[in-house]
């Protein structure tokens, strides 16, 4: 049974133009849905807000039967069938959050044809009687998203995805899309394997986010550096702060409230109602933000968080793009900002060093931090080097950190030799210190501790005059980074030489090193305070008046329907209306993001809104 706002007839441009409000597909959307449209298997692999629900939305609307979703997203899923509902869309979702009579009511519509789309958590197939519905019913298309969380080696791995090759096995006939907004070659490959999709097709688009900046500044109180960035460049904006540990949420959380920033905590630690209520505010009200571990957000529908910070350093680079998507989903400018310190660096060397598992488990936990801290460390366009690391090349950005504010690059090779050999005098001794030991060491400075044990004797005290405190730990963060020195795996966190130190010592590698330039203060926002600021950002006089008030009359109506005032309508669709002044119903036809279900629903009160007074 075909969709409401549909007719039987209807190709997928039609469906993007009528119930998307949509006139042409991006990228690869045309052949990815062309091929499963067709029958066909496909492997997706698209940046977060690079329209990846299209691909698998608009088949199962084209094709006869129900589109089911594999999502490990429950906690959004409402919101997800909300947004469809407000498309004109027939969709439901079967989940562990769900009564009896909610999912008696949600499997009777599967099995009358009565859904579109049905959204399934991975652990439903573990239930016999989930399978034995979906046989009864007549599936369009299976699409696994989040695909990513079948890598075993990846940064999300959900042990449920395992048995998702089930689905190829059982219904053979049926086309699988997979689809994931990270993953390396190696993660797609496992993707394949696991999912037994060997003779999909594969599709890569670009991973560049141009609308994002990225950031990365010295560690320095980053709470209060937190505090700065919002208060300077995001006042009254969404977003989204990430810790490593859940005190460190509740502290920062604290932190930002006691500053009069409404912040919401989120961890495992915090019962399931304190967390659905949390996830559900940030959703629905405008410049909330969220301090969390990963545990929150893969995923994210929220279209305009502005931006995304790490107080820590992240384990892999995969996990922070992922977690940097989270910004900007609706294209418009967002910071992804990541404060990364000497204490970051020994601190994933230690876990690593005392994890679980066997050799090959570490040597691979090795290279994914390897690969974030040489993000981190380098002098080159930030973007640059993230986009090769997903296997893509591209030019400097000219709108990461790097770019507008190049560091310079020094030869290093002496000052490490230095540090070095602070280290080796001091392991002559049966002694390890950590880094602020050494460095007290190396700049001469007279502790107790330094005199209490001797250590002003030693013929490397005071050699490293020429350079500051701050500027020594810089060079054992970045020797560190580059697998030069060690860091003890014990509590106490002590410096050690590695294989690699040898070469150095001995004058056969030189070592580059980063000098980051002095950062300026961000510009305040003038124009408009909020979640808008970027979309108002360069609107007239008399077109940001006329945005306001449509802010205005979303947010009235998104409480009125209990939904996210994303739901209702995009920040870049109402910028739209308010450059384009549509006066009839047709002319706001045209605009980008209004349907044919938005316009019957919407289209009189807009009208109204943007009729000359």
């Amino acid at each position: 049974m075909p969709s409401t706002v549909l007719d039987v007839s209807a190709t997928p441009l039609d469906v993007l133009r009528t119930v998307f409000g949509y006139e042409e597909f991006r990228g690869d959307q045309a052949a990815i849905i062309d091929a499963v449209v067709g029958g066909e298997d496909a492997l997706v692999l698209m940046p977060t807000g690079g329209g990846k629900s299209l691909c698998y939305q608009i088949p199962a609307l084209v094709r006869s039967g129900t589109g089911v979703v594999i999502s490990p997203l429950i906690a959004l899923m409402q919101d997800q069938v909300d947004a469809l509902s407000a498309l004109g869309v027939r969709a439901g979702f079967l989940n562990s959050t769900q009564g009896f009579e909610q999912r008696r009511e949600t499997e009777r519509a599967l099995l009358a044809g009565e859904l579109d789309l049905l959204y399934l958590a991975p652990e439903r197939l573990r239930v016999p009687e989930t399978l034995a519905l979906l046989q009864q019913a007549e599936v369009a298309l299976f699409a696994i998203d989040e695909a990513h969380c079948v890598s075993q080696w990846g940064h999300d791995f959900r042990p449920d995805y395992l048995m998702l090759h089930v689905l190829g096995e059982q219904w053979p006939d049926v086309p699988r899309i997979a689809l994931t907004a990270t993953a390396t070659r190696a993660t797609a490959t496992e993707i394949t394997e696991r999912l037994g999709l060997h003779d999909a097709r594969s599709f890569v688009a670009s991973f560049d986010r141009p609308n994002i900046t990225y950031r990365v500044d010295p560690k320095d109180n980053p709470r209060n550096q937190l505090l700065r960035l919002i208060r300077a460049e995001h006042a009254g904006d969404a977003g989204i702060v990430y810790c490593l540990s859940r005190a460190s949420v509740e502290q920062t959380a604290e932190f930002l409230v006691d500053n009069g920033i409404e912040a919401l905590p989120y961890h495992a630690g915090l019962d399931n109602r304190t967390r659905a209520a949390n996830q559900s505010r940030f959703l629905r009200e405008d410049g909330l933000v969220m301090v969390a571990t990963i545990a929150f957000g893969m995923g994210i529908d929220k279209p305009d968080v502005r931006f995304v910070a790490h107080l820590d350093l992240p384990k892999s680079v995969e996990g922070y793009y992922q977690e940097t998507g989270r910004a900007g989903r609706d294209g418009l400018p967002s910071t992804a900002w990541l404060a990364y310190g000497l204490a970051d660096v020994v601190q994933q060397r230690r876990l690593i060093d005392s994890s679980e598992g066997d050799a090959a488990h570490r040597r691979r936990l090795s290279a994914h931090l390897d690969a974030m801290l040489a993000l981190c460390e380098t002098v080159d366009c930030r973007r640059v080097q993230m986009l090769r690391y997903f296997g893509e090349e591209s030019t400097p950005c000219g709108n990461c950190d790097t770019c507008l504010a190049p560091p310079d690059a020094w030869d290093g090779t002496v000052a490490a030799q230095k540090l070095l050999s602070a280290v080796v005098r001091l392991d002559q001794r049966g002694q390890r210190y950590g880094a602020g030991h050494v460095i007290d060491i190396l700049v001469g400075k007279t502790t107790a501790r330094v005199t209490q044990l001797g250590h002003e004797s030693l013929t490397v005290f005071g050699v490293g005059e020429e350079l500051d405190e701050r500027a020594w730990r810089g060079v054992v963060r970045q020797l560190l980074a580059q697998g030069l020195l060690g860091v003890d795996a014990s509590g106490y966190q002590t410096l050690h030489l590695v294989e690699a130190s040898r070469a150095v010592l001995a004058g056969e590698r030189q070592v580059m090193l980063r000098r980051e330039p002095e950062r300026k203060a961000g510009r305040s926002r003038t124009k408009t305070s909020g979640s808008a600021a970027a979309a108002a950002a360069d609107l007239s006089p008399e077109d940001l008046t006329l945005f306001e008030r449509l802010r205005e009359w979303r947010a009235a109506v998104a409480k009125e329907q209990g939904v996210p005032a994303y739901v209702v309508f995009h920040d870049a669709t109402l910028r739209a209306m308010a450059t384009e002044r549509p006066t009839s119903l047709d002319d706001l036809a045209g605009v980008s993001g209004v349907g044919a279900a938005k316009l019957e629903r919407y289209g009189d009160g807009v009208l109204e809104l943007l009729a000359p007074e």
